[in-house]
């Protein structure tokens, strides 16, 4: 089983690095195969929303640069692992930049979902989604509109399990490694 992870972080972010290590501690553990990304250091730019992914180069995107990896390594995950600081209430924009450019994975046509519409996948394969958020303080608002997001995101991108989990900065790493490990087994990642 192929995990990615999306490292949405700026540089020295201690809190990540550790949400990271334990992370990919325990899917070591459960023999999962990961990769980790840094997305920070990848040039990607920002989905203009021409949909050349979906008409001129389907499930490529038309603009040549990191951002087709990006996309690649979504579409060929069988979990995929994003960590940010919570900005806006919202991911990172290096997170969104590399989330936004995942969109070929999708196709133009629409399909319901749970009475909604949203698009088609592209491929057959579906992915878990897992999301940890870093923010300064608990702030509960902050939390709901975050938690919200990332399961407006599963949504589109039919996850077949999806969970997400919120990390006050500075937390020690027993705390990290009990909440990310809480986190895999709510979507069915480890035992």
């Amino acid at each position: 089983m192929k995990a990615v992870l999306f490292d949405g972080s700026k540089d020295d972010d201690t809190t990540i690095g550790t949400i990271r290590q334990a992370i990919v501690e325990q899917l070591g553990r459960a023999g999962w195969d990961e990769e980790a990304i840094d997305v920070r250091n990848k040039r990607i730019a920002g989905c203009t929303g021409c949909f050349g992914c979906w008409v001129k180069t389907p499930g490529i995107c038309v603009i040549d640069d990191d951002g087709r990896e990006i996309a690649k390594k979504a579409a060929q995950a069988d979990l995929l692992v994003c960590l940010t600081p919570i900005t806006f209430r919202g991911y990172s924009s290096e997170l969104k930049r590399a989330l936004d450019r995942s969109i070929p994975v999708l196709l133009p046509y629409f399909t319901r979902v749970n009475g909604e519409i949203h698009h088609s996948m592209r491929y057959r394969r579906r992915q878990r989604l897992a999301v940890i958020g870093v923010q300064a303080s608990p702030d509960r608002e902050s939390a709901q509109i975050f938690k919200t997001l990332v399961d407006r995101n599963a949504i589109n991108f039919h996850s077949l399990a999806h969970g997400s989990s919120i990390i006050i900065r500075g937390s020690g790493p027993r705390e990290i490694g009990e909440l990310t490990n809480s986190l895999l087994k709510s979507i069915g990642v480890t035992t």
